[in-house]
């Protein structure tokens, strides 16, 4: 085989090699972004008709020793629970929605469709915060993880956490609590 020959298939392999690692690139793209597509959908246009109203029941955040009077809608049944705060374009300073879950478990929330940020309280059954994820960005279909089995989920005005220095360990008071005991 002549110099000329080996050079020839010498570069065909590195060739070959080249396009096997571009070819191997580009399906680790398309499998990245197919499993990541569910976050590039756009979310529904704002539509107050889908959202919901529940009852309104006098609440109380205790921080330390202080005690904050609020107003929460409870969401107690799975419709409810599914729609929660979407499609509202504001929440007052002193309301709130609290999901039950009627058992403890993991539980994972999402923002799609939500409208404003919000902060989430992951509660115990004796209504204890036990961790806290601030600032949940609007239409972000990530979930946000109670990290810990917790029996309901409070969902505040972005800024409530900071603004009333809420912690783990601090509690909520509200009438689904007095019924576990």
């Amino acid at each position: 085989m002549s110099n000329v020959e080996n050079g020839a298939a010498c570069c065909s392999v590195t060739a070959m090699k080249n396009l096997i690692r571009l070819i191997s690139i580009l399906i680790l793209l398309v499998v990245s972004v197919d499993a990541s597509a569910q976050f590039l959908r756009p979310h529904e246009p704002f539509d107050s008709t889908k959202s919901q109203s529940l009852p309104l029941v006098p609440s109380t955040i205790i921080v330390d020793e202080a005690e904050y009077a609020f107003q929460f809608e409870f969401a107690d049944a799975d419709d409810t629970r599914r729609i929660g705060l979407m499609h509202r374009a504001e929440i007052a300073p002193d309301h709130g929605m609290l999901f039950d879950f009627k058992r403890d478990r993991m539980v994972a929330m999402w923002m799609r469709n939500t409208f404003i940020p919000l902060d989430m309280l992951f509660l115990s059954q004796s209504g204890e915060v036990v961790t806290i994820a601030e600032n949940a960005v609007p239409h972000n279909e990530m979930t946000i993880s109670s990290k810990v089995r917790v029996r309901a989920v409070l969902e505040l005005k972005a800024g409530t956490v900071e603004r009333l220095g809420i912690k783990p360990g601090d509690r909520v008071k509200h009438e689904m609590f007095e019924v576990i005991k």
